[in-house]
């Protein structure tokens, strides 16, 4: 499966596509006016320390205190087998406000909420993670070749052995690679933390110490590897950067960072943006005829399955069975399209065959098998339902882009006419019956007062002899469907 990054960058915003055979699968975008934080290391000060929670608001600078957990600053051994977590000591044993601390960010502010922080400092490039509060060496989970997780542990254990007290995690990256590029990555994450280090003595608090990659390079060091074909970069001084970070890092890959010269924009050339269009839509088609719903809310993200035109050709269990085949791939996508996370519940369609719900379900890890990002997913329950977690650490796409619509207020939906005039009669019997006035005027959004004076005469009519008033009804092109005024005369 051949893999293409695309990086369209202008002078307030830069994104990067990640397409595999054709099929945009994800896609990150930071802009001037709201780049991420992520990786970023800060002097920060505690501001409030919350026995209670367990934590600490931390002033790091940004318009909202970030939060600190106390097993946010317990580190915990890569190299530890199973899950079991350190114990975690109390957080006003730890911290009182006023205090200084060193902090990294690994959650980006969503929402109402600020950053998540961490004192367990990690600093990433290729193929390792650096870990200066650590001596513990750990291999990623995703390397699963025992020989070659044991390998990479001795080369690495032996490489460090003259900066004792420091700690790495082998990335994914580093499969097969051989000793020369850890010893370059080593070197260079040396210089990184001696930068740091030197910085800390003098920052302020509130200050930046180390800002991580710019989101291209960033792009280039986690995600090449032997799949990407080729890395297209349609500004010239991104591309010149790019090629700059190749040769010191990546000199491998250099050949496969190409400019996009084309007068067509790159991404409209590979069809991201009509993808990015439809990935903020709540409704994914099917090729098959089916379609997935997304219901993004606080507090999760429910989709939901349907066979829609899809009839099939058999009996109605084989067109289930093919619908859901199909829906697994397609929502494994677009979780990693749309970067949900949280607590998610598909509602696969019903299936009577177990053999069928195994086969969905093996087809859905499957696929989430090749998510960057970390997912936990339960069996199919008895209501046909599977329950997942998909770790959140930015905003999703649609929090990114979107706003919410300034009629429903996010809702999503508003009142009909219908429910509209009613509430303006209410109200008219309301405002009649608590002050003095000759006459009213209800001002309301056209197609209200039209319905009103059409299918509501009669009413209108009654409602003058009931509070002894007359009623006149006047448009406001400005007024929402919802928005009404009763003024007294």
């Amino acid at each position: 499966m051949s893999e293409e990054i695309l990086i369209n960058s202008t002078p307030s915003e830069t994104r990067v596509a990640l397409v595999e055979s054709g099929m945009l699968q994800e896609v990150w975008l930071e802009r001037v006016s709201h780049s991420g934080y992520i990786g970023n290391i800060y002097q920060g000060e505690v501001s409030r320390v919350l026995p209670g929670l367990q934590a600490a608001f931390v002033d790091i600078g940004l318009e909202r205190t970030a939060f600190l957990h106390a097993r946010d600053m317990v580190r915990h051994d890569p190299a530890a087998n199973g899950d079991e977590k350190p114990e975690e000591p109390a957080i006003s044993s730890l911290l009182r406000p006023g205090d200084h601390v060193i902090v990294q960010v690994i959650k980006d502010p969503l929402g109402t909420k600020g950053a998540r922080l961490t004192t367990n400092i990690s600093i990433p490039s290729r193929f390792l993670v650096l870990l200066p509060d650590s001596d513990d060496i750990g291999i990623s989970a995703r390397i699963d070749d025992e020989k070659e997780r044991a390998r990479l542990k001795e080369l690495v254990r032996v490489l460090r052995d003259d900066q004792a007290g420091r700690g790495y995690i082998v990335r994914t990256n580093a499969e097969g690679v051989n000793d020369f590029a850890l010893s370059a990555d080593m070197v260079y994450l040396g210089k990184v933390w001696q930068t740091i280090s030197q910085s800390v003595a003098s920052a302020q608090p509130g200050t930046c110490i180390f800002e991580d990659l710019s989101l291209p390079l960033r792009a280039m060091r986690d995600m090449m590897h032997e799949k990407v074909d080729r890395v297209r970069i349609d500004s010239p001084e991104v591309l010149e950067k790019a090629r700059e970070f190749a040769r010191r890092f990546l000199p491998d890959w250099l050949d496969r960072i190409e400019e996009h010269a084309s007068e067509r924009p790159i991404f409209d050339l590979f069809g991201v943006e009509d993808e990015i269009e439809n990935a903020l839509r709540p409704t994914t088609p099917l090729k098959s005829g089916g379609y997935l719903v997304f219901d993004q809310t606080e507090a999760m993200t429910t989709i939901d399955v349907n066979t829609g035109g899809y009839v099939g050709h058999r009996n109605l269990e084989e067109t289930i069975y093919k619908t859901n085949l199909e829906a697994a791939e397609a929502i494994a996508r677009q979780l990693r399209l749309r970067n949900l996370g949280g607590i998610i519940i598909i509602d696969f369609i019903d299936m009577i065959d177990e053999e069928h719900r195994r086969q969905v379900m093996r087809s859905f890890e499957r696929a989430l098998s090749r998510d960057h990002v970390k997912t936990a997913v339960s069996e199919i329950s008895s209501l046909g339902l599977v329950e997942m977690t998909r770790k959140r650490i930015t905003e999703s796409l649609e929090r990114r882009l979107c706003v919410p619509c300034p009629q429903c207020g996010g809702r999503g939906t508003i009142k009909s006419e219908e429910t509209v005039c009613l509430e303006i009669f209410r109200e008219i019997v309301r405002s009649s019956r608590q002050f003095e006035a000759t006459k009213l005027m209800v001002l309301a959004s056209s197609p209200v007062v039209e319905r009103i004076l059409d299918e509501h005469s009669a009413t209108v009519a009654e409602l003058e002899e009931m509070i002894g008033k007359s009623i006149r009804f006047q448009n406001e092109d400005q007024y929402a469907q919802e928005q009404y005024d009763v003024v007294l005369l």
